[in-house]
């Protein structure tokens, strides 16, 4: 994305009259929106049941929840997210190893689809936890996937890929906006389970969406990228096999439960993260310079975790804040209390025309990778301040409805310097022989950020708000503050032997 001024004016006319690079047809108008609308509506399920979870667990029963501590359903959420993204992983290794990436969010789309019919459908603990699990395989198999296939449609067209992946993640957050207010408003008017029946439907768009869309799809998303020998597969099925014996004897001994679920993913997430990172970086398969932009990404990867634990709070410890101290009556009418946590994303989706113009006019002068994931940081940070002075400033009294959504607005907006940023960077400095599996270390921030905001919660529920505030916004701030010190090293490294 760094292009001059004439260059800026040549990119928009092709884009125009339909052709890039002698292709006809910009991709950006072909295989990228079919991806995006897909996704749109997959996320539309995702964050449609996300917005209603946390509350689903901290209702009372007459209210139509499951009346649990705060604690345990913050540790229920965060790891739910967690394992969402920490999925992710193993579907980025089959689509690099043994199934096409096309295939495997044909598939991850199904079973996803079969997990909201049955939170629709199935009350109580049984339902939730199929329901869960399945949309959490599901999503492991679709998610890095899909992101690939953007990446593939949109390779060999450097200056549009910033642009391209800034467009992909608004059709993500527009998802995750209409989700929550559709859902929510069906929770408040008629019932959980009825909030859980729209995210079904949800999910059955984008399953058709990208039925009908496959035939377009690149010759590269139709292949293998790095086979698994035929007779290693036996011993893949057992290390399967292995797997699920040793989570059901940790859940029968009572080893595994509700309240340190969140902290089991969240070192599951460091786990993997340190496997890939020593896996990447030792192989014979890598070059030195793709060496390099492995390690450059490290410091990114780390504080986009913490970023991301940071946002996802609003599932959790932000949840428990509403249902203790906002008042959400309105007159004689009640405000969703989902249509709080759509703010974030409604923000983000509303800035990202902007920023994405902004880097286009930029070109060059634009600031770097690193330096925007820093400048997400310190937003959040300064959105957390805010929280921190409404805090002390209002006692013990209720917190007006609009100070929360104008904080939700403050750190919701945030995440166009470190989301977007974060995709196209995985596609573009990821090794030929790991190119999908970049893309599932780069969804470990998300599970690194959703399990650590569980473990967040369950913080929020021991000590005071002040405290609490303070330490999340003095570190947002900090960290950003320092990776803008580290800015031009970390560059370097990240762009070695990468053509600008």
């Amino acid at each position: 994305m760094n292009m001059k001024p004439d260059q800026t004016t040549a990119a928009a006319g092709r884009e125009t009259d339909g052709t890039a690079d002698g292709r006809p047809g910009h991709p950006l108008k072909r295989g990228l929106w079919s991806m995006a609308f897909t996704e749109l509506w997959e996320r539309y399920s995702f964050y449609g049941l996300q917005g209603i979870l946390s509350f689903y667990l901290l209702y009372e029963l007459a209210d139509g929840g499951l009346a649990l501590d705060p604690a345990v359903a913050s540790g229920i959420v965060g790891a739910y997210g967690g394992a969402v993204y920490l999925s992710q992983i193993l579907g980025a290794w089959l689509g690099d190893r043994l199934v096409s990436p096309r295939d495997m969010v044909l598939y991850g789309a199904v079973v996803i689809t079969a997990g909201h019919l049955v939170l629709a459908f199935a009350p109580g603990f049984a339902g939730l936890g199929i329901g869960l699990v399945c949309i959490v395989l599901g999503t492991g198999a679709l998610k890095t996937n899909i992101t690939s296939i953007v990446g593939f449609v949109l390779d060999g067209d450097e200056r549009y890929r910033d642009v391209g992946f800034s467009y992909f993640y608004m059709a993500i957050n527009i998802g995750a906006v209409v989700g929550p207010l559709t859902t929510g408003l069906a929770q408040n008017e008629l019932g959980f389970h009825y909030g859980f029946g729209l995210a079904a439907i949800g999910m059955c768009a984008a399953l058709i969406q990208y039925a009908a869309s496959m035939k377009q799809l690149p010759e590269r998303a139709r292949t293998v990228n790095n086979p698994l020998p035929g007779n290693r597969r036996p011993l893949l099925a057992l290390a399967v096999l292995a797997s699920l014996a040793a989570i059901g004897a940790a859940v029968a001994t009572g080893l595994l439960h509700a309240e340190n679920l969140s902290t089991v993913v969240t070192f599951a997430s460091l786990a993997a993260a340190a496997a890939y990172f020593l896996t990447m970086t030792r192989t014979s398969a890598v070059s030195r310079d793709e060496r390099r932009r492995i390690l450059g990404y490290l410091p990114l990867f780390l504080a986009s975790g913490v970023y991301f634990g940071f946002l996802f709070q609003k599932f959790t410890a932000i949840s428990i804040l509403i249902t203790e101290r906002i008042d959400l009556t309105i007159g004689d009418w009640k405000f969703p209390v989902a249509w709080i946590t759509t703010v974030s994303p409604l923000a983000a989706v509303l800035v990202t025309p902007l920023i994405a113009r902004m880097w286009n006019r930029l070109g060059e002068r634009q600031p770097g990778t690193v330096a925007k994931v820093g400048i997400g940081l310190a937003q959040i940070g300064c959105a957390y301040l805010f929280l921190l002075v409404i805090a002390e400033a209002t006692g013990k009294a209720d917190i007006p409805l609009f100070l929360i959504l104008l904080f939700m607005m403050l750190a919701g907006s945030s995440e166009v310097f470190v989301g977007p940023m974060g995709l196209s960077l995985a596609t573009r400095i990821g090794p030929e022989k790991f190119r999908s599996q970049m893309v599932g270390l780069n969804f470990l921030t998300l599970a690194l950020g959703s399990s650590l905001a569980g473990l967040l919660g369950q913080l929020f529920t021991k000590i005071g708000n002040s405290a609490y505030f303070t330490v999340t916004a003095v570190c947002g701030i900090g960290i950003g503050l320092a990776l803008l010190a580290a800015r031009r090293p970390v560059g370097r490294l990240l762009e070695s032997g990468l053509e600008r």
